[in-house]
């Protein structure tokens, strides 16, 4: 296992840390890099693409390791399905000969839908800062996107829990089940991860 270089520093060195770590990631730097040609403005690469690459990092995995899917994430106050559809088809498009997956959502939207993935209604998020606050776990709660050349990082709870290998709950609209699920599959792939239970 490889020195954890992010624990006991400011939130600032934390923040350098992950982007080193992130940028040795071709997959993300390309990503991050290519998404500077988009029309976007107010997005991330966010979530599971994020902490998993620093879990693979820790674990001396490739840093590709068990990431199925790259999510981008948005905030547009056009909530037509058209619009959604319209960026979703040009990010698609940046990305046709790479083979990963890439799922991009408008966060603005997502109160129009989740009631019926879910089974229950959420309020609507206010900004895409808003909505990554809101997702299962604090290591999940982080965000990345390229801007010029540098790399912006915004991580709702710090980064503590990243560097640790911490996974904690986020319960304002995640469920016991779905954290449980979740985080068993993540412990199965990342044996050093340290799961805090719901209750």
């Amino acid at each position: 296992m490889k020195k954890i270089i992010g624990v006991g520093k400011s939130l600032e060195e934390q923040q350098e840390c992950l982007k080193k770590i992130l940028l040795q990631s071709q997959k993300i730097k390309y990503i991050l890099e290519t998404l500077k040609k988009s029309s976007l403005k107010n997005y991330y690469v966010a979530a599971g693409c994020i902490n998993q690459t620093v879990f693979n990092y820790y674990h001396d995995f490739d840093l590709d390791y068990g990431i199925k899917d790259i999510d981008i994430v948005y905030f547009d106050l056009d909530l037509s399905y058209e619009a959604e559809d319209k960026i979703i088809k040009e990010i698609q498009l940046l990305f046709k000969n790479n083979l990963f997956n890439v799922d991009i959502k408008n966060q603005a939207r997502v109160h129009l839908w989740y009631g019926d993935k879910f089974g229950f209604e959420i309020k609507p998020y206010t900004s895409v800062e808003d909505a990554i606050s809101k997702w299962g776990s604090t290591v999940t709660c982080i965000g990345v996107r390229m801007e010029k050349n540098e790399v912006i990082v915004y991580s709702a709870y710090g980064l503590d829990d990243l560097f640790n290998l911490i996974i904690r709950p986020v319960k304002g609209q995640f469920t016991k089940e779905r954290y449980e699920d979740k985080t068993k599959k993540w412990q199965d792939t990342w044996p050093l991860l340290k799961v805090i239970p719901w209750d």
